[in-house]
């Protein structure tokens, strides 16, 4: 039985740090190359195992000197990786980061053996989704493979997350809102998902949820998290830290999330839980390097601080 099984894509992390981003046509010099281990599925899937949740992945890799790299994070973090593919035919997917001083960062991924993650690799891992109180989704893996993630979900009652990022240009596939329990998405996703340029995080929410979301989750960075089910809105306060790099901070915020959920939270529990491991990851270089585990969290970011400040 697993809190957590996170079907989605891995990637090796290519970080480099500069003094300003490039425009169109510039070079700049920027740190030595900082190669680790991310893509969306596996932050979240390290950063649930990190805290605690009995976790495992979903996820195609290459037979690659990076490949290697995903599994032996991913068994550190304490993640089950019984379920990962090694395609040895395959180039394991690359994320290349750039990161500012402000800890603000630019990212372009190739998504290698990630596109070749397919929906009959998600039948093959049935029993493991029955097995599982949350499955985490996001879109880094083929689309046909995340809806057969979802229903595979939903028949076997097991509750899903959806990160919708990135972001797809046309709306959501209604049977994938339809069982989004929550809709995790950051400012950008609400503004652009929901089809309202303008407006609040509780509107954005609001629309989401009129769309067909069972329940919405809009991360705020620094100011925190705005929360959206059936029992209505509700505002949870960010965490004052110093950011040093916000790469992967919202998978730690969704990973956090889905197994707090798994656990048994209601879902503003869930989100303060999630908004204090969120703060944790940016005071850290890196996506999965920088996840606190729970004494690490405690000692950081004990329970009872609740400021505004830099998150998720």
């Amino acid at each position: 039985m697993y809190d957590v099984l996170v079907v989605g894509s891995a990637n090796a992390d290519l970080t480099v740090r500069v003094e300003r981003r490039p425009g169109a046509g510039e070079t700049v010099l920027g740190t030595d190359l900082v190669e680790s281990a991310g893509g969306k599925g596996a932050n979240q899937a390290a950063a649930a195992a990190r805290i605690g949740g009995r976790t495992a992945l979903l996820a195609r890799v290459g037979g690659d000197a990076y490949g290697e790299l995903l599994l032996h994070a991913q068994r550190e973090a304490g993640t089950d990786v019984t379920p990962v593919i090694v395609d040895e035919s395959a180039r394991t997917g690359t994320a290349m980061i750039i990161v500012d001083p402000d800890g603000d960062n630019s990212i372009v991924v190739s998504p290698g053996a990630n596109a070749a993650l397919t929906p009959q690799d998600v039948a093959a891992a049935k029993h493991t989704i029955a097995a599982s109180a949350v499955v985490s989704l996001q879109l880094e893996i083929p689309m046909e493979s995340v809806r057969a993630a979802a229903t595979a979900a939903e028949q076997a009652g097991t509750r899903v997350v959806l990160n919708p990022s990135p972001a797809p240009r046309t709306a959501l596939a209604p049977e994938l809102l339809a069982v989004a329990d929550p809709l995790v998405v950051n400012e950008h996703e609400a503004r652009q998902l929901s089809g309202r340029a303008d407006g609040t995080p509780a509107e954005w929410a609001a629309a989401l949820r009129d769309q067909g979301a069972r329940s919405v989750v809009v991360t705020l960075g620094g100011d925190g998290a705005l929360v959206l089910d059936a029992s209505g809105a509700t505002e949870v306060p960010g965490v004052r830290v110093k950011a040093v790099d916000t790469t992967g901070a919202g998978d730690a915020f969704t990973g956090a999330l889905a197994t707090r959920l798994a656990r048994g939270d209601t879902l503003p529990e869930a989100a303060r839980f999630a908004v204090r491991v969120g703060a944790a990851a940016v005071t850290k270089p890196g996506a999965q390097p920088s996840y606190p585990t729970r004494a690490e969290l405690e000692a950081l970011v004990p329970e009872s601080v609740q400021d505004a400040g830099d998150g998720s």
